[in-house]
């Protein structure tokens, strides 16, 4: 689960992180009263979405008077902003940070992620912030250095201190800097983060280390224990469908092509999608039922899939181990006659209760072409699609 950045910097300030004052505001008289009450010359008025490059998209202004700041907002406010991370069609504007301005003498970068390889939380740190972190590592890989955590004591100051040496904190503020790291790390471990990006973590003129900016997102199996974050969440920042399936337990993704995807597994999801790229199609979604779905939860998941006007063939492909075919056919017809099926349909069952799957489907007076394998499948609708 993602969060603004007024947010993560809000849960970032619990942990001794240090932030510039700033205020949310939802309208144009907000943003202007905001302004006023942090009383400064300078404010910055930030675009608040659920996504990075908002600077380069316009969506990020500094106003040096109450009247710049109610342009800038007028301007920004219900703007959609078109960056490298919302895709073409952009996100619309709907809130916004109003922020003090910052004396900034030098911008770094500072992350916290999961290391898949080593199975750790790394630390990363670069002098180069303010970029995209993408851009140095292809570029200037040699400018990230890497502190591998290790679980059983966490981020010592020894190496919060080697970072910040690493990337050329003035001497005089290495010790702030490392207890910032500290503090991001905490934050990251008590939050279930995933991610904790500073991007720029900035020096300033009057000597403070504070994060300019701040992207948290959270491991959603671990939102239960923290009601805090979850109360958090903007589904107006959230695709409609993905909203919907999260209700039922479902893993869904929405995507760009056209053909919808009903699988249980998520390597079987994963390979589902690749084998429809690899017969040239494009997969609309990644959905994955679980092994556990019930008659009701793949209808659910059917509807979905069915709600996207881009879809204009389905492929159900169902290995039954722990999920019985039979379940996925009763789940797969009842969507099917409740909304109208009016697309393509191409089902592929193997597994447990195959024959009874099979059957039902055969007998469901639906138009359904058979599979017999993924292959199979995946040239089949790829072919009625096109």
């Amino acid at each position: 689960m993602n969060i603004h950045e007024y947010q993560g910097k809000e849960v970032l300030k619990q942990y001794g992180v240090s932030v510039p004052d700033g205020k949310v505001a939802f309208t144009v008289d907000e943003a202007v009263a905001a302004a006023e009450a942090l009383g400064t010359q300078v404010v910055v008025v930030k675009a608040q979405i659920h996504a990075g490059g908002r600077g380069k998209a316009g969506g990020v202004k500094v106003a040096k008077n109450l009247d710049e700041v109610r342009a800038y907002a007028t301007e920004i406010l219900g703007k959609t902003l078109v960056t490298h991370q919302t895709g073409p069609e952009g996100k619309e504007v709907k809130r916004l940070l109003i922020e003090q301005g910052c004396d900034i003498k030098k911008e770094y970068y500072v992350g916290v992620v999961v290391d898949r390889g080593t199975g750790r939380v790394v630390m990363m740190a670069s002098e180069e912030g303010g970029t995209e972190i993408e851009e140095v590592a292809a570029h200037s890989p040699e400018k990230i250095i890497k502190e591998v955590v290790d679980p059983a004591v966490g981020l010592l100051p020894f190496q919060a201190r080697k970072l910040a040496f690493a990337i050329n904190i003035p001497s005089e503020l290495v010790n702030k800097a490392a207890s910032f790291m500290l503090a991001l790390y905490a934050a990251f471990v008590d939050k279930d983060c995933s991610i904790a990006e500073i991007n720029p973590l900035v020096v300033t003129g009057d000597g403070n280390v504070m994060a300019l900016d701040a992207k948290l997102n959270f491991d959603s199996n671990a939102l239960y224990r923290h009601k805090d974050i979850l109360a958090l969440r903007d589904l107006d920042e959230e695709d409609a469908k993905e909203i919907e399936a999260s209700k039922f337990d479902l893993s869904y993704i929405a995507l760009d092509g056209n053909i919808g995807c009903m699988v249980n597994g998520a390597g079987l999801a994963m390979a589902t999608m690749d084998i429809i790229k690899y017969y040239g199609g494009d997969p609309a979604n990644f959905l994955d039922v679980g092994g556990g779905a019930t008659k009701e939860k793949v209808t659910e998941a059917f509807k979905i899939i069915l709600s996207d006007e881009k879809v204009k063939g389905i492929f159900v492909n169902i290995f039954g181990g722990i999920m019985r075919c039979d379940v996925i056919a009763e789940g797969v017809i009842a969507a099917a006659k409740e909304l109208g099926l009016d697309r393509p349909l191409v089902v592929r069952l193997e597994g447990t209760n195959v024959d009874l799957g099979k059957k039902l489907l055969n007998e469901s007076g639906l138009n359904i072409v058979a599979a017999d394998s993924m292959a199979d499948g995946a040239q089949k609708i790829v072919a009625l699609v096109q």
